[in-house]
């Protein structure tokens, strides 16, 4: 009994600090919503809970608490079944901060988005629902941003969906981005456009500006600079061109304006370098740990070979020399095997 009472608080327990927090102010301000919206009339709005365009201005919060919203009871178990397990994951390999930073920046900028594209359209059409018929609300941003982080870290991962289709974790993100453009043809906008505003948004973040963790001491390093998470990776290759021009277009002017951390000023495109960036800080650092595993070998190796022979001019026999002879040709190996594992990896 004592083990079975328990199990449940370990297993929150378990759970890393800021996935714990979001899933537990998901649920409470879920609830919290329903809860006036059934003690509330006919005209029930939340402007202080959900982003209404025409209103969050005077609620500067909701634009990253509105996602802690889901208006639907299937849109909120669906959400629980699926951001926790993933931020448990991305906070494991990234560390709280870094993990708070990118649910706060792929939630936010997405919103910010959305409001600024409600408002041109309100100009545009000069129509209220614009302003005060759409209310964003929900994880959907952050749920493509998991995806994205996910097609980064473990690309060709494959997962199973409802225990019938089988899909690489690479190709998720833009079938999500598919569904979306198909949904806002459709005319449902709200919410289902975030999701194209947070594949960008948590892109260009992990791409540009996630600080990433230096196991050496150095400086630090940002983003990801790999040829496989580049823009042009994301889209078939007859529309390469247009994308590659694009990209360097864009990140010409970030560079000059320095909106860009140092150390990132290779240009934005498919096919650059073989080691840009952080790939080649990456290989740096792992060419130095593979030095120092050969150091390590061949100090070992020397050891044994001293007491083999040691024990050999005893005996008198000329096995000590045959057993240096045959280390010595392993070392050589040893490092051969390290130096092509190094370069296969700056590959």
């Amino acid at each position: 009994m004592a083990v079975l009472s328990a199990s449940p608080l370990q297993l929150v327990q378990s759970i890393p600090p800021v996935t714990r927090a979001f899933t537990l102010a998901t649920v409470v301000t879920s609830l919290l919503y329903y809860w006036l919206w059934w003690t509330g009339d006919e005209n029930f709005t939340a402007p202080y809970l959900v982003l209404v365009p025409g209103q969050s201005i005077f609620y500067p919060w909701t634009f990253v608490t509105s996602a802690l919203v889901e208006t639907g009871v299937i849109e909120l178990l669906f959400t629980l079944l699926t951001i926790p397990a993933s931020l448990r994951y991305l906070e494991r390999l990234w560390g709280a901060a870094e993990t708070l930073k990118f649910i706060v920046v792929t939630i936010g900028v997405s919103n910010i988005i959305a409001f600024g594209l409600n408002w041109i359209e309100y100009f545009v059409l000069r129509s209220p629902l614009f302003l005060y018929g759409q209310w964003y609300h929900g994880q959907m941003a952050l749920q493509i941003g998991v995806l994205v982080a996910f097609t980064q870290l473990i690309p060709e991962h494959q997962v199973q969906l409802f225990g019938v289709l089988k899909a690489r974790v690479k190709t998720l993100p833009m079938a999500y981005v598919t569904l979306s453009t198909v949904m806002c043809i459709l005319g449902f906008q709200c919410p289902w456009i975030v999701i194209q505003f947070g594949w960008l948004v948590s892109w260009v973040w992990l791409r540009f500006y996630k600080k990433n963790s230096d196991a050496m001491g150095g400086s630090p390093t940002y983003g990801d600079r790999s040829e496989t998470f580049a823009l042009v990776a994301w889209f078939p290759p007859f529309v390469h061109k247009p994308i590659t021009f694009l990209g360097n277009t864009v990140h010409g002017l970030a560079t000059r304006f320095h909106l860009i951390p140092l150390g990132n000023a290779d240009i934005e495109a498919g096919g650059y370098s073989q080691v840009p960036g952080g790939t080649r800080a990456e290989a740096e650092r792992r060419r130095a740990m593979a030095l120092k595993a050969l150091d390590q070998r061949m100090a070992g190796g020397q050891t044994a070979p001293a007491t083999r022979q040691a024990s050999g001019s005893i005996s008198g026999g000329s096995r000590p020399a045959a057993a240096s002879n045959d280390d010595v040709a392993q070392q050589p190996a040893g490092a051969e095997a390290i130096d092509s594992t190094i370069k296969a990896e700056e590959q």
